[in-house]
């Protein structure tokens, strides 16, 4: 019984902006991580960015001072700030969430939104 709700995506030219937004809602007891995943046709899913509980960032290799996650604990949401993008960053993006929920405490499940297209023209 949780969701993930995708905001932002569109179109933009080559060296543009763009920012992303996820927030997350339901039967949360707490969210260990949220981030980010892209899936270009016909290539598989891949990590973009995840924020832990702790702090720290991982960010991939391609998007690395690029890209910047910014997660806000209290509101349980996540935004994916995007610069200077180019059109190999064309893809549908998806928020991911390592979430335990109050009916299943102890375990953890990975959620996702239902992904949002970003289009970067050269």
């Amino acid at each position: 019984q949780v969701q993930l709700v995708e905001s932002g995506g569109g179109l933009v030219q080559s060296g543009g902006s763009l920012r992303l937004s996820c927030a997350a809602s339901g039967s949360i007891f707490s969210i260990n991580v949220m981030g980010w995943y892209r899936q270009a046709p016909g290539k598989q899913r891949e990590l973009v960015a995840v924020a832990t509980s702790g702090g720290s960032q991982n960010y991939a290799d391609s998007v690395k001072g690029r890209f910047s996650i910014s997660r806000d604990y209290a509101k349980n949401t996540v935004d994916l700030q995007m610069n200077s993008l180019k059109p190999e960053d064309t893809a549908v993006y998806y928020c991911y969430a390592v979430i335990t929920t109050t009916q299943h405490r102890g375990t953890t499940f990975a959620y996702w939104g239902q992904g949002t297209q970003v289009t970067v023209s050269s």
